[in-house]
């Protein structure tokens, strides 16, 4: 008899209770990510208006931008307007240009996304078939020789920072060679080498997971079943042992791709990248704390995003994850 795991669809209930809890989380997380970003002005020492425009500010100014952000009201007041403002679309306004941040975001997050999209279908798409390729090839104890190799590869790249992998791309290829540009987005080829130093290493860290979960599965026994049918390799390593090697993937995946997320500060400082991670080190330099707040906000907001989207995928393919475990 079929169990109710099995036939779980999208309508039935164990999806339903998937989703509710789900959602729930991620509402959860929300608030606290928000609440964390608003406390973030609290809980800096001193005067963040005075520290943001100067020691040597006029009195009057300082006094005027602290009422205009309203950090002469009560904690409480502050809060429910900063909530308020959220979902009005007032995120706030910059301490020193006086520009609101929805604006600054809205101008530097397409930059952002034009770059960390592209490095996360780079990484998907090396990543699973290399190290399906590589499962496949040294399975069993073979070829010795190519998996020392792939693993000493993938530790080194995965163990270098993002900004010397920035720096090194930029020295040979852009200084050296002249093939790319050395920073900006406007020139032709300009997004090739931000998106290689963003990718490399987590490409390599998520093509040694699935290596080796990839390995796991096909010493399964319903992987020697479907040898056993004589059912072509292809169909075995593609429909049967790939799905069955990315849900454990995914899982540890999923957390190693949102450092791609504090990756995209780095690369973008490097190649002077007009987005949110050049700009919220300005910000932070400048102690413009409304904008690095906004900025943190959808930061976090981004990472959250992934996390629920890794909780979707791993339940279509695993459809026993949308069942509560006693």
């Amino acid at each position: 008899m079929t169990s109710a795991v099995a036939t779980a669809g999208p309508g039935s209930s164990p999806w339903l209770s998937f989703g509710i809890r789900r959602l729930g989380r991620f509402a959860v997380s929300l608030w606290v990510l928000v609440t964390t970003a608003f406390l973030m002005i609290q809980l800096i020492p001193g005067d963040p208006v005075r520290a943001a425009l100067g020691l040597t500010a006029p009195a009057e100014l300082v006094n005027a931008r602290r009422a205009a952000l309203g950090l002469d009201d009560p904690l409480w007041k502050q809060y429910v307007d900063y909530l308020a403002g959220l979902f009005s679309g007032d995120w706030g306004t910059s301490m020193t240009t006086g520009v609101p941040v929805a604006d600054v975001i809205g101008d530097r997050l397409p930059a952002t996304l034009q770059l960390a999209l592209p490095a996360f279908v780079v990484v998907i798409a090396v990543a699973i078939p290399l190290g399906l390729l590589f499962a496949v090839l040294t399975r069993g104890g073979r070829r010795r020789g190519g998996e020392l190799a792939f693993t000493s590869t993938t530790v080194l790249l995965a163990a270098i920072p993002e900004f010397l992998v920035a720096v090194a791309l930029v020295a040979f290829f852009a200084v050296r060679l002249g093939w790319f540009p050395v920073a900006g987005s406007e020139a032709s080829g300009a997004l090739v080498l931000p998106v290689i130093a963003l990718a490399l290493g987590p490409a390599s860290v998520l093509s040694r997971i699935v290596r080796v979960e990839t390995l796991s599965v096909l010493g399964n026994d319903f992987i020697r079943t479907a040898r056993a049918k004589r059912l072509p390799a292809r169909l075995v390593y593609l429909r049967h042992a790939l799905p069955n090697a990315l849900t454990a993937t995914l899982t540890m995946g999923g957390l190693m791709l949102t450092g791609m997320v504090a990756g995209t500060v780095l690369v973008e400082n490097v190649f002077a990248w007009p987005g949110l991670g050049s700009t919220i080190t300005q910000s932070i330099l400048q102690k413009d704390y409304p904008q690095v707040q906004g900025i943190v906000l959808v930061y976090g907001i981004g990472v959250l995003l992934v996390n629920l989207t890794v909780d979707v995928l791993l339940a279509v393919l695993d459809p026993r994850s949308t069942i509560r475990e006693n």
